[in-house]
């Protein structure tokens, strides 16, 4: 559904984006991660046509990002997106249906059925009374009300609280569940991590690592295990009443193992310990 082709952006002299390339299929959350100045920015906006590239060739549901036929396909959600204060989440929403040529009664069953899911019941109060949770959740379901099959979003749960950002990160996997093509960027990785199938971390304009979480940790992560003896082997330190030992590799388990029979004892329980995505975040980005 998403197709980008050595795409490049320069401002000037300054190059932000460096010939990178990756495709997005029906159904599945692509995560785009980087510091500040990575070039994530400029993608995103790229991918919705509010941006000209320098070079490269981007497709969205088979249409040219810069094809204005395109904008129909696709919801985006700005990491700032205010709203118009003064009107209510049903009206701002039939306004934005309207903009798209949405029939009165889709709009409507559209529009009831996205704050449905994004648990907002207050739907006839001004928007300009709202919480920031509040309030996202109304741009999501702005994002929804031409039914588009390409999502880009950045910064979804930014500064929501716990339960407001549960609801968002559970609603975008519905999404994926229900076919949508969504582009996913967020600076908490641990958000990134709970929700996309695949990851791509920019740096200096280019994709540094990108995969699956598990194809990411393996190339640029490490595993090591915490192995809990009965009895003291060598390197081993106490802990509570028993006796760890970290290692590398599972050779290094098995010795262990043995080490522990040959002292008249056992192996009683092994801990993995892998990097996490925001280990690797920092490794490959030397933030």
């Amino acid at each position: 559904m998403i197709s980008v082709q050595r795409l490049e952006k320069r401002y000037g002299g300054v190059t932000a984006v460096d010939g990178v390339s990756f495709d997005v299929g029906a159904g599945e959350v692509f995560g785009l991660v980087g510091p500040n100045g990575a070039g994530k920015t400029s993608t995103l906006k790229m991918l919705c046509g509010l941006v000209e590239p320098s070079a490269g060739d981007i497709t969205v549901n088979g249409f040219d990002a810069g094809d204005t036929a395109m904008r129909r396909t696709l919801g985006f959600l700005p990491e700032e997106s205010p709203l118009y204060d003064e009107m209510t989440p049903r009206s701002y929403l039939r306004f934005f249906a309207d903009l798209y040529d949405v029939d009165r009664a889709t709009a409507n069953e559209r529009i009831e059925a996205a704050l449905d899911r994004l648990d907002l019941d207050a739907r006839d109060r001004p928007v300009g009374d709202f919480s920031k949770g509040m309030t996202r959740k109304v741009a999501i379901a702005r994002s929804l009300v031409n039914d588009p099959d390409v999502l880009v979003y950045d910064e979804p749960a930014s500064g929501l609280d716990p339960l407001t950002t549960n609801t968002v990160i559970e609603f975008t996997r519905e999404l994926a569940a229900d076919g949508k093509t969504i582009v996913f960027s967020a600076h908490d990785l641990h958000h990134v991590e709970s929700v996309c199938d695949r990851v791509a971390i920019m740096r200096d304009g280019q994709f540094a690592a990108t995969g699956t979480l598990a194809d990411i940790r393996d190339e640029h992560g490490e595993v090591s295990y915490r192995v809990f003896t009965d009895v003291d082997v060598d390197d081993a330190r106490p802990s509570n009443g028993r006796y760890v030992t970290t290692v590398d590799s599972m050779a290094d388990v098995d010795a262990i193992r043995a080490a522990a029979a040959d002292a008249g004892g056992g192996v009683v329980d092994i801990r993995t310990d892998e990097s996490t995505l925001e280990d690797v975040f920092l490794d490959v980005t030397g933030a």
